[in-house]
């Protein structure tokens, strides 16, 4: 019963957490061309400043990798080169910012990151406006970085834990003026379709699903949903330098929005195994295999995650100890060991109270689990009590609430 409640609720997590960020996700335009290190020159007949040396190639691709498997120190180390090479483009500083992003995917209720995070941003603007305006030539390219940065601002200010609505709005906007110039070149690389990929199905969803906010969207140009994942599939399939991140939003837009778990889990274990360290693939596996019911695989991933937090490894910390501790006394719950279950549903809430998420569906069931528990022990005290703190966290509105006040009085009734 706690199982398929937390289903339901996890699907409206996402739709919360990533839907509200309104404008937000068909802003952003994530790297246009990682490679585009040529030397600035007035004279050259080109829209997009290309790499063709293919150690530079390689060079940044590693720093990528390094980056998606939380070795941050290394990807830095080579982001700074590219930095004091050429200070004059927007890619090292979009790079550098981007370590400062995924330092705040793990838990985005930390802002401690936040203030470097705007600064490369920023940078990445100065940087790309210059660019953008004084050499024609590579405007294009400009244009792209330009609506990266832009569209990466708006989607922390979207996000639930800032709410910052205006200045999310505000900045999205201008990412929207940036990806119209860059989309003109889109048919020369499937790199560089992602930003219309991510405009084409988030400019339909978000008004389908928050039709509130349809005055905000009513001057911009309409998407196209199944085009949108039909690029996003492409990208992931096809690209080279942003195939990771596509895959990381068709993850996310199968799982959640259209009903294709399936595939989705094979991009998380893919994700997951290709970047083992990263704590945020690692949840997302491990939230996958429990939606699927392989408890056996999914048993010593949840129990990986919780040694990783032990041990202090870079990235994990209470946001995936409460997803994994959860799963686990759920999986002992359904194989009736009872105390091995309760312990891990208390470890769960003592992570939910370390983020102060004490409203949220894993919290509120875990005591309802615990309740449930200690019912079938015969402890029908115990059982009330934890019930009732259920009606004390929850608001009256909430599943929570009322699937608490249901069991209290049939208890009251068996009395």
């Amino acid at each position: 019963m706690v199982k398929s409640f937390i289903l339901q609720f996890s699907g409206g997590i996402g739709a919360v957490r990533y839907g509200c960020a309104s404008v937000l996700f068909f802003l952003i335009l994530f790297v246009a061309d990682f490679t585009s290190l040529a030397q600035v020159d007035g004279k050259k007949d080109t829209t997009i400043i290309l790499l063709t040396d293919l150690h530079i190639q390689l060079e940044c691709s590693q720093a990528l990798n390094d980056l998606y498997n939380f070795k941050f120190p290394q990807a830095e180390q080579q982001f700074s080169y590219l930095k004091a090479k050429f200070p004059w483009h927007p890619l090292p500083y979009f790079l550098m910012g981007l370590i400062e992003w995924w330092k705040i995917m793990p838990n985005t209720k930390d802002q401690s990151h936040d203030d470097t995070f705007i600064a490369y941003m920023d940078s990445t603007i100065l940087t790309g406006e210059n660019l953008f305006k004084r050499y024609p030539p590579y405007k294009t390219e400009a244009a792209f970085f330009l609506a990266a940065a832009y569209g990466f601002k708006g989607r922390l200010y979207a996000d639930e834990e800032r709410k910052n609505w205006a200045k999310a709005a505000s900045v999205g906007k201008t990412a929207i003026n940036y990806l119209e110039t860059s989309k003109e070149k889109a048919g020369l690389s499937p790199e560089l379709l992602f930003g219309d990929a991510l405009y084409n199905y988030f400019s339909v969803w978000v008004p389908e699903n928050y039709p509130a906010l349809k005055p905000l969207l009513i001057f911009f140009k309409k998407g196209d949903k199944q085009l949108g994942l039909k690029q996003l599939k492409e990208v992931s399939y096809n690209a080279f330098y942003t195939r990771t991140e596509a895959m990381v939003w068709l993850m996310r837009i199968l799982n959640s929005y259209e009903n294709d778990q399936v595939r989705a889990f094979q991009l998380s274990e893919y994700l997951h195994t290709t970047y083992p360290d990263n704590p945020y693939f690692h949840r997302y596996y491990a939230r996958m295999l429990y939606y699927q019911s392989r408890f056996t695989e999914a048993e010593p991933v949840c129990k990986k995650i919780l040694e990783d937090i032990d041990s202090n490894k870079l990235g994990y910390e209470a946001t995936s100890g409460r997803y994994a501790a959860f799963f686990l006394g759920q999986i002992y719950d359904a194989r009736r060991k009872y105390d091995e279950a309760k312990k891990y549903y208390e470890l769960c809430m003592k992570y939910a109270e370390q983020i102060e998420a004490t409203e949220t569906g894993y919290y509120l069931y875990s005591m309802i689990a615990l309740g449930e528990i200690a019912e079938k022990q015969g402890n029908k005290n115990e059982a009330k009590k934890w019930f009732k703190d259920v009606k004390k966290k929850a608001g009256r509105k909430d599943d929570a609430f009322k699937d608490a006040k249901r069991r209290l009085k049939k208890m009251e009734k068996g009395d």
